[in-house]
């Protein structure tokens, strides 16, 4: 139940429930301990106008948020690095997406862990530069090159795989007619094979491999990502000994969209941080 409804059911005010509620929440952040933690993801939220962005860490074994700070960026992970200090946690890896303020915050902090750069946010970036290269043609084509690559974005963000058979017919009469297209839609659907390697070494090979053929392409968008893999590459490659992602955090990130629509907003900060360190319960108990 929402604070709203639980006020509603006691005839008590909001914030007298919220005040029943809060050392009870408290409490159980209290227990939580540090030195236990091994791997980690870590990834901001934006939460509207107001409070904008929110900095999040999750144990990536329980799924509970281990850290909150208001604001983006590596300065917001300061005090989290002097509890892990205290603790004497040993992390092991941590993933998250290629922000290089994230990266560079935990390569001082956290030396001997490895960073993991999420496969779903390096497939949205590659879909993020078809989808540019696509409204780009679109704009400089003409006649039936332009009638049949406009209406193709679904189509083409699609994977192969997903697509009934009339679709997929559209989808390759319409390639037909484009080769930059072309040429980056199957840049795109092979590099999923990259995480399907059987060894490191293979890993690597591949990946050095596409980044040369995307560079030769002359499709400068590419050209630019390729650029972007290879200067990612460790972050990229440490999948294989380590092979977590972000998947988690995402579904964190849904759970407090839902958190603060039901509730239209918190206007106390320290409770919705409160909030969000409980997060990971399955069920809400009302007490008092």
């Amino acid at each position: 139940m929402t604070l709203a409804d639980v006020a509603a059911v006691t005839g008590l005010s909001w914030d007298t429930v919220k005040e029943i509620v809060r050392p009870y929440l408290a409490k159980e952040l209290a227990q939580l301990r540090y030195g236990t933690l091994h791997y980690l993801a870590i990834d901001e939220i934006y939460v509207g106008r107001q409070k904008k962005f929110y900095t999040l860490v999750i144990d990536l074994e329980t799924g509970r948020i281990v850290w909150v700070a208001h604001g983006r960026g590596g300065e917001c992970l300061r005090g989290f690095w002097r509890r892990l200090r205290r603790a004497k946690a040993r992390i092991v890896a941590v993933a998250m997406d290629m922000s290089a303020a994230y990266w560079q915050a935990v390569q001082q902090n956290l030396r001997e862990a490895a960073v993991v750069f999420d496969k779903f946010h390096i497939v949205k970036l590659v879909n993020d530069k078809l989808d540019q290269l696509r409204r780009q043609l679109v704009q400089e084509a003409a006649g039936i090159t332009k009638n049949t690559i406009k209406g193709l974005r679904y189509l083409l963000l699609s994977r192969r795989e997903h697509l009934a058979g009339d679709k997929m017919q559209t989808l390759d009469a319409a390639l037909k007619w484009n080769q930059p297209l072309f040429t980056a839609y199957y840049l795109r659907e092979e590099l999923s094979l990259l995480w399907a390697q059987p060894t490191a070494t293979a890993m690597e090979g591949f990946l050095h491999d596409w980044c040369r053929r995307a560079a030769a392409t002359g499709i400068r968008l590419f050209q630019g990502l390729a650029k972007t893999l290879l200067a990612h590459r460790s972050g990229i490659l440490n999948w294989f000994v380590h092979p977590i992602n972000s998947a988690r955090m995402e579904g964190t990130n849904n759970k407090i969209r839902t958190l603060t629509r039901r509730a239209y907003g918190y206007r106390d900060e320290s409770f919705f941080i409160l909030k969000l360190y409980n997060l990971h319960r399955s069920r809400q108990e009302l007490i008092g």
